[in-house]
Parts: C-alpha cells; sequence; structure tokens
C-alpha cells in the first residue's frame, strides 16, 4: 500500500479526478515535448461528460498552450477499458505527423497512471492492507493505528501533515469569510458565512450541528470556487474531514499533535479503500468520495475521543456502509449540487458514527474491509450514467432557471 501521501493531496479545485489529474498528466506531457509544433488531447467517457464544468479543459489548455496550440477532442460515448477517466495526448510536428501518443488514466485522487501501468511507480510503505490485520497488530503490539502509519512512513510524516492541516485550516477559514456566487450557471450562492452566523444564535446542541455544516460548506465553496484544499480523499469530498476535525479542534481544545495523529488515522482509513477498491466518482460513484471521507473523519472523530482499535474500526465502518450506493450525478457536470451539501450532511454522519461506536465494545458483524469489497462490487454494478457522467439522477432532468427580463 503507497504513502498517505499519495491520498492527501494539496491542489485547486474543483476536481481531483477531473482537473487535477488532467494538470498533472498535461504538466507532464508538455515537459516531454517543449519542441512540439502542437498538441492534440482526446478525452474519454465521464472526462468528456462532465469535463467543461470541472474546469478539464481550462487545466489542460493551461499546462500545455504554452508550449504550443492544443487542439480538444471530446468523446463521452467512449470508455477505455481500464478507467472511465481516460486521455489520449499526442505530440505533432509542422507536418501535422504525430511524433507521440500517449494514454493517461486520472484515477482518482488527482492520481494518473498511464496506459500498461497497473499502479503508481512508488514503492509500497505498508506491509499490510486491509484493516483487519493492521487492527491485529495493534492489539498485538497495544500500539495505535497512528502508531503504524509512523512506523510506516517514518517521523517526517509529521511535518508532511503538519502542511496539510494547515491548508485544511485555511480552506476553512477562507470560505468562512468569503461570500458571493459560486462560478458556473447554476447562480448558487456560498451559505457557509450564513450558517455559521446563524449557529451562534442556537443552543450548544444545535449549534454544535450548526457550526460542522458551517465549516464544510466553507470548504467545499472553496473547492468549487477554484481554491487550495486538500484531498480528503478528493476534491469533491474535501470538507468532510476538516469540518470534522476543526469543530473538535476549536470546541474541545485538542492539540495539534492529537489532530495531526487523528489526520494520519484518517488518511490510513482512505488509503485501504484507495488500494482494495476506488475513490473515483466515476468508478464506483460518490460513495467512494463522500462515503469514504465519512469513514475517514469518524475514524479520526473517534480516535481524538479515545475509541479502542476496535471501536475506530466501526465507526469507520459505519460511516462508509451508510453510503453504500450513492451515485455521483453532478448536476450541469459542476462540483456543486449535490457535491456541497452531501459534505456538510457527511461530516454530520461522522460524528454520529462516532458516538454510535463510543456505546459499544467495537464489536459487530460486518467488517470494514468487507464493506470495502461491497462498495467496489456497488460500483461496479451501477450503470455509467450514475458515475461522474452527469447523465443521470439528479443531474438528468435539472434545466437552468431562466431569469426575468429587467
Amino acid at each position: 500500500m503507497k504513502s498517505i501521501r499519495e491520498l492527501y493531496r494539496i491542489g485547486t479545485g474543483p476536481s481531483s479526478s477531473h482537473t487535477m489529474g488532467p494538470r498533472c498528466a498535461a504538466t507532464m506531457f508538455a515537459k516531454a515535448h517543449p519542441d512540439a509544433s502542437s498538441f492534440r488531447v482526446t478525452l474519454y467517457g465521464s472526462l468528456a461528460a462532465t469535463g467543461k464544468g470541472h474546469m478539464t479543459d481550462a487545466a489542460i489548455l493551461e499546462s500545455l498552450t504554452p508550449v504550443a496550440p492544443v487542439d480538444l477532442v471530446w468523446e463521452p460515448t467512449i470508455f477505455l477499458p481500464f478507467h472511465p477517466n481516460g486521455m489520449k495526448f499526442e505530440s505533432l510536428d509542422k507536418e501535422g505527423n504525430v511524433t507521440e501518443t500517449r494514454v493517461i488514466y486520472s484515477v482518482g485522487g488527482g492520481q494518473i497512471v498511464e496506459e500498461g501501468e497497473s499502479e503508481l511507480t512508488t514503492p509500497d510503505v505498508y506491509d499490510k492492507n486491509t484493516l483487519t490485520e493492521i487492527m491485529d497488530w495493534c492489539e498485538t503490539t497495544g500500539k495505535t493505528y497512528w502508531e503504524y502509519v509512523e512506523m510506516c512512513e517514518g517521523p517526517e510524516i509529521w511535518d508532511f501533515l503538519h502542511e496539510v492541516w494547515a491548508t485544511m485550516c485555511a480552506a476553512v477559514e477562507r470560505g468562512l469569510d468569503s461570500e458571493g456566487v459560486l462560478p458556473g450557471p447554476l447562480g448558487l450562492t456560498r451559505r457557509a458565512v450564513s450558517y455559521n452566523v446563524r449557529a451562534s444564535g442556537y443552543k450548544t446542541n444545535l449549534q454544535s450541528r450548526g457550526l460542522v455544516f458551517s465549516y464544510a460548506l466553507a470548504v467545499s465553496e472553496e473547492n468549487a470556487a477554484g481554491g487550495v484544499i486538500v484531498t480528503a480523499p478528493t476534491c469533491g469530498s474535501c470538507g468532510v474531514v476538516p469540518a470534522v476535525l476543526y469543530h473538535l479542534q476549536k470546541s474541545r481544545q485538542f492539540s495539534e499533535a492529537r489532530i495531526l495523529r487523528a489526520l494520519a488515522t484518517a488518511g490510513l482509513i482512505g488509503n485501504i479503500v484507495k488500494h482494495n477498491a476506488s475513490i473515483a466518482g466515476a468508478e464506483v460513484g460518490c460513495q467512494g468520495e463522500v462515503g469514504v471521507a465519512c469513514a475517514m473523519a469518524a475514524a479520526a472523530a473517534n480516535q481524538l475521543f479515545g475509541g479502542s482499535p476496535a471501536q475506530i474500526e466501526y465507526a469507520a465502518e459505519m460511516g462508509l456502509e451508510h453510503h453504500l450506493g450513492m451515485t455521483c450525478d453532478p448536476v450541469c457536470g459542476l462540483v456543486q449540487i449535490p457535491c456541497i451539501e452531501r459534505n456538510a450532511y457527511a461530516a454530520a454522519r461522522a460524528l454520529d458514527s462516532n458516538i454510535y461506536s463510543a456505546f459499544t465494545d467495537g464489536t459487530h458483524r460486518v467488517s470494514f474491509d468487507r464493506v470495502v469489497e461491497v462498495m467496489k462490487q456497488t460500483g461496479h454494478d451501477l450503470p455509467s450514467i450514475y458515475k461522474e457522467t452527469g447523465e443521470g439522477g439528479l443531474a438528468r432532468t435539472w434545466r437552468p432557471i431562466a431569469k426575468p427580463d429587467m
């Protein structure tokens, strides 16, 4: 299993698979062909279907145009066999002859894989790939999940997670300070600031929930506006983990060291899903994005409140299980409706999963690893119209609301 550095990626929104991945691929191809006379890029499947709403074209053009002109070709009905997010990059000489062709896939969380590769070329750093194996190790050694992360990643992982946490906090605070309308045809107004202000008028219990909503909305709205965020595990689900941890640090005064340990555990949970299933909405639907983010946040919260390895595993299991079957159906191909609201709701569900697990001894019948298997199969069984193509579900019948003439 790879480093959690591959899971937590700092970058700009709105989509890890549709913006970060294509930008990375285009930048790599541009560096390989500084003397090209022109480029041709063909986008397939989900990348073509919702690429304009996800700013895929902008990401590619920004990377390639400084070198040479770019011809973009959209093929939304063609799905390459390896992954729904396929791209073909071609460099051309002055006569229009193709000098090189590369097929690259954006497989989720900002990660790209070239055709012929089965995985990243970076080395594995974890010797265990399931939560059951890791939980057994914890129970045998008396250590925790974050200590397993430190053992495998090395002590330098804390500097990396410090940067991740600082970026998450900055996204929350920028989002709470921003107002106006998000880019795109939906005319969606930012709501984080109003939720945050209104929360102060409620009694403690409802105030707590309202603040969590506002933090998740803040980060998700920053993502939708193309701001700097952290994939956790993706751009589309980037608001859940920071909302939960920011709220707990503010309300319970947890030290940064404990927050970073919780982030390590959350990263381990997300990494297990990424390794054994998928975190790409185009491959398994939103269960792989918001569902996994909920599991990560639930595990992190449970650890902060002193949960045992079994209780942490149970919290993560509930966070993912109760998102099984969730479709990825972005209206207009934008990471706004229903994505932003889902982040806020999933943050609340993560806290509920933590509480539910805390009332138990961690014993339960369905393991987290089993839910990961089921999520993968469910994702494969979902028709493509429900996997980030903008053709099914909420995206299918939506039309822009006509504005009255003034």
